[in-house]
């Protein structure tokens, strides 16, 4: 596994954090729009953007006293592609499991 897909996994092991990217879906949202819902103090809070952004996970523009920030998309995809081949890994081995079952079933039977 890289380092990038490391820090990834890192920043959404936090559950402010994935809300944050699963509200960045829908759109770019300022600062105070994604902090609203969630019981910390800006500070706090901001600190969460800091590590999604440090990961490349979201990136934000200032704009006067304003900071908007939208989702980046590409940590993401290479998130997908690796949990894709974990995925296959597993179906395959699985399969193997299962089929071996049903050869110690057929033998015993």
């Amino acid at each position: 596994m890289t380092k990038a897909l490391d820090i990834t996994f890192a920043a959404l092991s936090d559950p402010t954090r994935r809300a944050v990217i699963e509200r960045l879906v829908s759109g770019p949202a300022t600062v105070s729009e994604l902090a609203a819902p969630h019981d910390m103090a800006l500070p706090t809070f901001t600190r969460h953007l800091k590590v999604l952004e440090n990961c490349g996970l979201v990136r934000s523009v200032k704009k006067g006293r304003v900071r908007t920030c939208s989702i980046e998309p590409a940590p993401l995809t290479e998130l997908q592609g690796w949990l894709e081949w974990q995925r296959r890994v597993w179906d395959n081995r699985l399969d193997r499991l299962s089929a071996m079952a049903e050869h110690i079933n057929r033998t015993t039977s």
